[in-house]
């Protein structure tokens, strides 16, 4: 009997159980009986021909068998299987030491790591000498800062362009309480300047675009990936390779991280193992799923730890291995990556030779005027207010899930989590005046789409979710 690691995205899927056993002789087969079992999952694994999505990799034991025929690779029946769906050698070029000196201030400050036969003076004039660009300054972004300065890395290049939220400081630990509403650039420079005053750091409030990357990431050695959602992942991928930067990635969600380094020497980029993304909406992002806020910690510091490596030339990196953190089960495994040579980006014959439109690559597309949801469709949170005030006759349905329901919730709302409607249909009235809500808007719109596709004649999505609720209504109603 072969064992399917389910990761963490996925477990909603699976009654949240972690690992599932099946029967099978082969991979597809055991794929099979874990769909036939879990059948919702079946859309996150496979596209409607039947084949695995591009952005799902699926690994017997520690081995990538993305290019072998998963219905011929046979299991000997005590293997582990792992789903790792996408969730973001020797010294790099660096000026000679000679070139620079530390002062005494700077011996006292580096001497533990001076005492170090691997790094010693010379290694701490290549941390000196080195320019790190950091995307981002928030969960990955904030270790990341305070280590590198630390460190003493002697100009790091930070790109962020959002505000701190006292939602952030559960994990984003370079930012404090005084700093909420500043620029998330001004508050992590000025903590890293605090830490390290012989840092130099630049600052780019701006999002990172394809207009911008190339020239902003040409002027330093590394790129260390700091970033949560798709599309930007997928530019400093494609930026480090056609720039030829190393590319220190990590990712997170809930329990679970991921860390390894792309477009270094001859291993493999992010489009190895991810050639494209998952569509928009299926994988959950840290503000829908949550995440622990100490999980950044790890992560940040381990993907520091490669940057200060690749700089000082010394050890084994993570090129062509992706290191998975479990922190729930505190356990860490490896898994083999490959460079593809058909990759578009890096590759023997490339495609891809100037960076492209990446919010239409992962298929966000802005929503013209027209495509509005028409006006039946939604219901602002004052208007269910007063409907709720005068006693009209309609149900208000929550589609969060239970944990959610516990933080924070409206009076007189059901609680069907979106991925139980599908099998709860039954306990509605499809006549009836129905308002379905969320945290703030979106999961509440699907069960809109689903109830329409099932004969529901009268339905609305609550606009802004139980956020906009506490913002216009009741603010006594914790944010979260």
């Amino acid at each position: 009997m072969a064992k399917i690691l389910i990761p963490t995205a996925l477990r909603q899927f699976t009654e949240e159980k972690d690992a599932v056993d099946v029967n099978g002789g082969t991979v597809a087969e055991a794929l099979t009986q874990l769909t036939a079992q879990y059948p919702n999952i079946k859309k996150n694994l496979f596209n409607d021909q039947g084949r695995l999505r591009s952005f799902v990799n699926v690994y017997v034991n520690d081995e990538d068998i993305r290019y072998l025929d998963k219905d011929a690779t046979k299991l000997e029946g005590t293997e582990t299987i792992s789903i790792v769906p996408s969730i973001a050698g020797g010294a790099i070029g660096v000026a000679e030491p000679a070139a620079v000196s530390l002062s005494n201030e700077e011996i006292a400050r580096y001497s533990r790591h001076l005492l170090l036969p691997e790094v010693g003076m010379e290694g701490q004039l290549k941390l000196k000498q080195a320019k790190v660009a950091l995307i981002g300054a928030g969960g990955l972004g904030a270790p990341l800062g305070l280590y590198l300065a630390a460190a003493g890395i002697g100009r790091i290049g930070v790109v962020d362009f959002d505000v701190v939220d006292s939602s952030n400081l559960q994990r984003q630990v370079i930012h404090g309480t005084s700093d909420i509403g500043r620029k998330k650039l001004d508050s992590a420079a000025d903590r890293m300047r605090d830490i390290n005053p012989n840092v130099r750091i630049d600052k780019f409030d701006t999002g990172l675009t394809s207009e911008n990357a190339l020239e902003i990431l040409k002027d330093y050695d590394i790129v260390v990936d700091g970033t949560d959602n798709f599309p930007t992942r997928y530019l400093v991928n494609d930026a480090c390779v056609l720039l030829k930067k190393p590319n220190v990635y990590g990712s997170i969600f809930r329990f679970e991280g991921q860390a390894t380094v792309f477009a270094y020497e001859d291993g493999p980029c992010y489009r190895c193992l991810y050639p494209e993304p998952p569509p928009p909406g299926l994988v959950p992002s840290c503000a829908e799923g949550g995440v622990l806020g100490i999980l950044p910690g790890a992560i940040g510091v381990i993907q520091a730890t490669e940057t200060v490596k690749l700089i000082l030339g010394v050890g084994e990196t993570l090129k062509g291995r992706l290191l998975l953190y479990d922190a729930l089960n505190m356990r860490f495994r490896e898994l083999k990556l490959r460079r593809d040579r058909n990759c578009p980006v890096c590759g023997d014959h490339p495609t891809v030779t100037k960076l492209i439109d990446y919010q239409e690559f992962c298929g966000i597309r802005p929503t013209p005027p027209q495509a509005a949801a028409p006006i039946g469709d939604v219901i602002d949170v004052t208007e269910v207010k007063q409907k709720l005030d005068r006693g009209d006759s309609f149900v208000l349905i929550d589609v969060r899930e239970p944990y959610e329901y516990q933080i924070a919730r409206i009076p007189g709302a059901k609680l069907i989590p979106l991925g139980e409607l599908p099998k709860r249909l039954s306990e509605l009235d499809r006549d009836a005046d129905t308002v379905m809500h969320c945290r703030s808007g979106a999961r509440s719109q699907k069960a809109v789409d689903l109830l329409k596709q099932n004969g529901f004649k009268h339905v609305r999505n609550m606009t802004g979710g139980i956020l906009a609720w506490s913002d216009k209504v009741d603010p006594s109603v914790p944010k979260y």
